[in-house]
């Protein structure tokens, strides 16, 4: 009779629903197409659960689900869903600094642009800390930080501010030991580092798990792919060393030369094979070519809602820059052939991201990377390749595809609504009717608004 009496109690308990989790907030997605970046096609869904920050459910038409009561509703039957978007090569503390900006005044414009994960690429690491220290405690106007190591760089760095000399390879393992300590998540070779300081940077890295990225100059990226490294930063990174020494001589080479000579085959092919990710920021080399004669650069309407300190920062830039008119078209030439080998990367398979450089110049905080997708689908990369750059592969390299990159359950909840479909023309990524990020509805409105004027 006990043994009965026990049974009876475990039945009654299972099927007793967990009071803590019915009080917890549940939104729902009621209808839409919902992005799959794996697939890189549009799917329908009846609904999505979210709760807890995560996605708890998603229905299909052949397996509906029910809406709990009392859920917040989000009606969105004639609208296109897409895992929140991620930047994956941004400063939170160099060149902000130059316009007396700290990293905190410019979050909000990362999420309104439906940003909600920005991985820095080499930064102070004192200060790009408290940046993410800031974000994670004002989770509901700022994106995920994710946060890298100095630039690991010759001596004298060629950025002092953010530079770590570095010439032992045998102090490699302790400047890394401190960045674990600092909980950064990626390592940053720099163009003046050579083999011997890039290869101990990999093999140690890999070792604490570390993700490995670099912005080539004395390390070529033929050996750097050899060694092991995750990603090379900028498409000159690749296009510097796809220029055979015979071509190299010859004066503006960069805008005459050929990318199908074997040189370059080889390394493409190379990055393929051996899995190395590219994130070309094309955005970021458009601006620094073009920006002293192309007022729609310095126009742009993405400029508009940035801190008036930053845009006096720029044009102030710009007109030091100095670029005469007459080397325009040579320069517009160059920007072409880095957008031919991004197109060329992408036919042979090599992972591409998507990162701006945000915020140099005329790159503004989280819509500079909806100008990057638009200059990536230029290159000839079909609008659905890009969206799962910007969205699964961007966090791959941030180890986190586990939680981010993709809508499906038991990821965290960061999706962005848009009113037209990003397959079709990836300018529509620009139209957002709303941005969620851990389950939480924002406003981008209403974001732009927390952004300093002055």
């Amino acid at each position: 009779m006990l043994h009965r009496w026990l049974a009876l109690l475990i039945v009654v308990l299972t099927m007793t629903p967990d009071k803590s989790m019915a009080a917890k907030p549940m939104l729902v997605i009621q209808g839409g197409m919902k992005f799959d970046p794996v697939n890189r096609k549009m799917e329908p869904v009846q609904a999505i659960l979210i709760q807890d920050g995560k996605i708890a459910a998603i229905g299909t038409a052949e397996k509906p689900l029910m809406i709990p009561e009392g859920a917040k509703l989000i009606h969105a039957s004639d609208k296109f869903l897409v895992p929140g978007l991620i930047d994956a090569h941004v400063h939170l503390v160099h060149r902000l600094n130059f316009a007396h900006i700290t990293g905190d005044e410019v979050l909000a414009c990362y999420l309104a642009s439906g940003v909600t994960s920005v991985r820095s690429t080499g930064d102070e690491i004192v200060a790009q800390t408290g940046v993410a220290r800031f974000a994670e405690a004002h989770a509901d106007r700022s994106p995920r930080v994710f946060t890298a190591s100095y630039l690991i760089d010759s001596n004298p760095p060629i950025h002092h501010d953010i530079g770590y000399p570095i010439t032992d390879p045998a102090k490699v393992p302790a400047l890394l030991d401190e960045m674990a300590a600092w909980k950064v998540t990626t390592l940053k070779i720099y163009a003046g580092s050579g083999r011997p300081i890039g290869r101990k940077v990999i093999d140690e890295g890999h070792r604490l798990g570390f993700f490995v990225t670099g912005h080539l100059g004395a390390y070529r990226a033929q050996d750097a792919v050899e060694d092991g490294i995750d990603c090379l930063e900028h498409i000159t990174s690749v296009f510097d060393f796809a220029i055979p020494p015979e071509i190299a001589r010859i004066p503006n080479h960069r805008t005459s030369v050929d990318l199908a000579n074997p040189q370059a085959q080889a390394l493409i092919a190379l990055l393929a094979k051996r899995k190395v990710m590219v994130d070309p920021t094309l955005i970021v080399f458009k601006n620094m070519l073009l920006l002293s004669d192309m007022e729609e650069i310095q126009n742009h309407p993405d400029n508009a809602p940035m801190p008036e300190r930053l845009r006096t920062y720029w044009d102030a830039y710009q007109r030091q820059q100095g670029l005469a008119p007459s080397t325009r078209a040579r320069r517009q030439k160059e920007f072409q052939k880095y957008q031919e080998l991004t197109g060329q990367l992408h036919k042979a398979g090599v992972t591409l991201l998507v990162g701006t450089d945000a915020p140099e110049p005329y790159c503004p905080p989280g819509s500079s990377l909806h100008q990057e997708m638009e200059l990536m689908v230029e290159s000839g990369i079909k609008p659905a390749d890009v969206l799962q750059a910007a969205t699964i592969h961007n966090a791959r390299a941030l180890k986190a595809q586990d939680l981010l990159g993709s809508i499906e359950v038991g990821k965290l909840a960061d999706l962005v609504v848009l009113s037209a479909d990003p397959t079709i023309d990836i300018r529509n990524t620009r139209k957002i009717t709303a941005v969620i990020k851990g389950g939480k509805v924002c406003d981008p409105q209403a974001l732009l608004k927390l952004v300093p004027r002055k």
